[in-house]
């Protein structure tokens, strides 16, 4: 005869059973948080450095970034520019990248990435196909936008994602932004 259990046994059993599991994900997270942090920074450097044709791995990171990279007031100076940091809002949620500047404000390097876009759609501002399209482009008056069927002797368009409209409008959004910042920013060093 198979043994009955209260109601409140029950309740009491999983309670208990509840706050361990929560503690030992708790202390799991905790303890791993700082490698989670190093990671997430060595893959910016490696962003970052991949915009200026660097190509770095997670162990050399932050030595190729210390030789290459110095950073101020948010943006990242490498010998022959600068390095411009883009945030924004996909379809599916947050997209980022980096763009490397000439000192004439020309497209030298740039990397994109995203949370969550459709993989084949949205997905694709991943891609250094994507990325490629940047090469050549200006950001001097006035930022870059995607556009379908790109008129590629615009320097100032780039051809959007086919059956990614959300995410193009993300990007070009983006890159609005960083221009206006990056505007602001040389406008104050020239003063």
């Amino acid at each position: 005869m198979a043994k009955s259990f209260s109601n409140r046994y029950i309740f009491i059993y999983s309670a208990v059973l509840v706050v361990v599991a929560a503690l030992i994900l708790t202390v799991v997270s905790v303890s791993l948080k700082p490698m989670q942090t190093k990671n997430q920074q060595a893959e910016t450097k490696q962003m970052i450095l991949k915009t200026i044709g660097v190509e770095a791995t997670r162990e050399n990171a932050d030595k190729l970034y210390a030789e290459h990279i110095t950073e101020a007031n948010g943006y990242y100076n490498f010998a022959g520019g600068i390095v411009i940091p883009l945030k924004g809002t996909g379809l599916w949620g947050p997209i980022w990248g980096y763009l490397a500047l000439d000192r004439k404000s020309t497209v030298v390097g740039a990397v994109f990435d995203h949370k969550g876009e459709t993989p084949g759609l949205g997905g694709e501002i991943a891609t250094d196909k994507f990325a490629q399209r940047f090469i050549g482009k200006k950001m001097d008056t006035q930022a870059i936008h995607l556009a379908k069927n790109a008129d590629h002797s615009n320097p100032y368009e780039v051809d959007a994602i086919s059956g990614g409209t959300m995410t193009s409008n993300g990007v070009t959004a983006m890159l609005q932004k960083a221009y206006e910042d990056y505007s602001k920013m040389r406008k104050e060093a020239t003063k």
